[in-house]
């Protein structure tokens, strides 16, 4: 049985090969890896030799026991919340390397998808991480603090950020201001803001996805 830092749902290739892929999906807030599995589900088929590992944040929800969290949301302080997501990033950072040595693969052969907080947690691991993964999407997210990633970028991934325009949860002008950022930095980002869309991955949203992986990825 492998073993990983953090709990993880697994979904093993469809076409029964050894992966030759790996797509890792982080949740969001107070959600868990069973809950974002259901994007690997609707891509298995389209991605045969992919194995998908969908990770529990490191803590409980503070708000939701049934759920996980990659940071707590209960201070509204920049710098305390920059300083408990460099503690999750830690760990999600050793989880990817831990992907890389279980299936012998190149960081080429790896993406990272996320929503909402797993979202902001992939692009500020996938940004610091000296091995760069091949490619990133991002759904309702935000870059965490732009000051200090700015300092710390080893990686230009390909990078594929979505956003509902009715987002109440995170704001939409997160993904404007995360697209602008991303160009001063010379990082490849494409960006789609979906129409009467709240805090959510729409059916859109999940086929654009599938098309970035299987373009970056195959």
């Amino acid at each position: 049985m492998t073993k990983y830092v953090l709990d993880v749902t697994t979904i093993p290739p469809v076409s029964g090969n050894k992966p030759r892929q790996a797509i890792i999906l982080c949740h969001g807030y107070g959600g868990d890896g069973k809950d974002i599995s259901v994007l690997a589900i609707n891509w298995q088929r389209f991605l045969p030799d992919a194995v998908f590992l969908c990770p529990n944040a490191p803590e409980v929800c503070s708000i939701n026991p049934q759920g996980y969290q990659w940071f707590d949301l209960s201070s509204e302080r920049e710098e305390v919340i920059l300083e408990k997501s460099l503690k999750a990033e830690k760990t999600l950072s050793a989880f990817i390397d831990q992907v890389f040595d279980n299936f012998h693969l190149e960081p080429i052969n790896v993406a990272l998808v996320g929503f909402s907080q797993g979202c902001m947690m992939s692009l500020q691991v996938g940004l610091k991480k000296i091995q760069q993964i091949n490619c990133l999407i991002g759904y309702s997210g935000k870059v965490i603090n732009q000051k200090h990633l700015s300092n710390n970028i080893n990686s230009k991934p390909k990078i594929f950020l979505m956003h509902g325009e009715n987002d109440e949860i995170v704001s939409p002008t997160h993904l404007l201001e995360a697209r602008e950022y991303l160009k001063k930095h010379s990082i490849n980002v494409k960006t789609k803001l979906f129409k009467n869309c709240e805090h959510r991955i729409p059916v859109e949203g999940t086929s654009l996805g599938l098309d970035f992986l299987k373009k970056n990825l195959l």
